[in-house]
């Protein structure tokens, strides 16, 4: 087998980039504490907690303003205004936090070194990181094999989440070539070749993409059995597909749905379930508070800006088919379908500037929260969808229909990873986040979804 090269899966780098982020700042402070002799931040086994709500703001916001996209991540024209942006809402509010927090220094100069030693730290444990641990020598090599028809696919659905994650070629099921072709930059092996480019490209992995068993000739068969008694690593594609992606290749799923959709965990377990509603309903009360406290401020935008009613209602597709009423701020233009239902689109003529304000920040849905209360959204779930797109939809995406076993949410997985689209292969790709987040709805899940839900708001991302 060839030379094995060190990589970081995408969680494990993850979590190096949350340890390290919290270490180094840490280790500033205590430098900056000691060299200058100040007493803002002093760690001792006393104060605690202060290390505690730093490394809390610091991971929040690190999430919010995407230090942990790993595409981002690893590009110098992202990251550092990621980290100017984190380092200060993370300073300032842990400034205001009272109690556990150290009292505000006499010497207000302390509080300037305080910041720009978070900076400098996080600045220069990211050039590090983008320069040697995201550098190609720690890029994952990886071998397909599978039919040409697939290969783009494939190949698009990785390419675009991990920048660590290299394809170097596949092997052709199809049919043995002679020669090696290139597709789309990849290039294209006869199965005889498949040791030599394990030894010569340092191959770490390969991944069987074949969704038909019958093309995978016995010539491959044995090489993949023969690797695989030496301990060489052969995944599935959908079970890389959803490790790397968060999603659940659900156009490739087909007659083996059942391995793929273990929706009954998440569905069964009881205590998930009440907290899930009781954190509804907390959150969808103060949501609630909140929204009063917002709606002049909105009406009186909505009467320069709209001319029309405040609210409107639309009927939406819920859990189990059931259709219900959803309320929001009015966006549009009265009468803006006259024609029928259709899709919103980028700069939808049927949207006001001051709807596309409350769309881009999400205070549209701000109304919903008592859809929530009546029981009929969640907090966190698919995006409910009008009951003619759901006709149309579950006609071309196949399990579309499955997105409807859990309530559907103010937000959910795929509002945070994906923009609005107008389109099936829009829905399609939605479809996919909303399937892995019923499939693997959790409390952590949840947590993430609202954190990211924060920085969606914050970049003004919906629409």
């Amino acid at each position: 087998m060839g030379k094995q090269t060190i990589h970081f899966n995408i969680s494990e780098r993850k979590l190096l980039l949350r340890f390290v982020d919290v270490f180094v700042v840490l280790l500033s402070l205590y430098l900056v504490s000691n060299w200058f002799h100040f007493d803002y931040f002093t760690i001792t086994k006393e104060n605690w907690t202060w290390v505690g709500v730093l490394i809390l703001y610091i991971s929040i916001f690190g999430t919010v303003f995407e230090l942990y996209h790993l595409q981002k991540a690893s590009r110098t024209d992202k990251v550092f205004a990621n980290i100017i942006l984190t380092a200060s809402v993370t300073v300032l509010f842990y400034l205001l936090t009272p109690f556990f927090t150290p009292l505000l220094p006499s010497n207000r100069l302390q509080i300037l070194y305080f910041y720009v030693a978070i900076i400098v730290a996080l600045t220069l444990w990211r050039l590090f990181y983008i320069y040697f641990i995201s550098a190609p020598r720690f890029y994952k090599k990886v071998l397909i094999v599978g039919e040409t028809s697939n290969i783009e696919t494939v190949v698009n659905a990785f390419r675009y989440v991990d920048p660590n994650y290299k394809i170097v070629g596949y092997i052709n099921c199809e049919k043995a070539l002679e020669n090696a072709i290139v597709i789309d930059g990849i290039t294209e092996y006869p199965p005889s070749a498949i040791h030599d480019i394990i030894e010569k490209e340092s191959i770490s992995e390969i991944v069987v993409a074949s969704y038909n068993a019958e093309t995978i000739t016995s010539e491959i068969y044995h090489d993949l059995i023969s690797l695989l008694e030496r301990g060489f690593p052969i995944k599935e594609y959908t079970q890389v597909y959803e490790d790397i992606t968060y999603r659940v290749p659900v156009q490739f799923v087909g007659k083996d749905f059942y391995k793929y959709f273990p929706f009954s965990r998440s569905n069964k377990n009881k205590l998930y379930l009440f907290f899930h509603r009781f954190f509804d309903v907390t959150l969808a009360l103060i949501g609630s508070v909140a929204g009063l406290a917002l709606t002049p401020l909105v009406f009186l935008g909505n009467l320069v800006g709209n001319k029309g009613p405040l609210l409107y209602r639309q009927e939406r597709v819920g859990k189990n088919g059931k259709l219900f009423s959803i309320i929001k701020f009015r966006t549009m233009v009265t009468n803006a379908e006259t024609n029928g239902a259709v899709w919103a689109i980028k700069n939808d003529s049927r949207i006001t500037p001051f709807g596309m304000f409350l769309r881009r920040s999400r205070l549209d849905e701000v109304p919903q929260f008592f859809n929530i209360l009546k029981g009929d959204m969640s907090l966190i779930g698919p995006r409910p969808e009008r009951p003619f797109f759901v006709k149309e939809l579950s006609a071309v995406i196949p399990f579309y229909e499955t997105r409807h076993i859990v309530k559907p949410g103010l937000t959910g997985w795929a509002q945070v990873n994906v923009r609005y689209g107008g389109t099936v292969d829009d829905s399609l790709l939605k479809l996919q986040y909303d399937l892995y987040y019923i499939k693997h709805r959790s409390f952590f899940l949840d947590l993430n979804v609202m954190v990211k839900t924060i920085g969606t708001m914050v970049y003004f991302r919906g629409q």
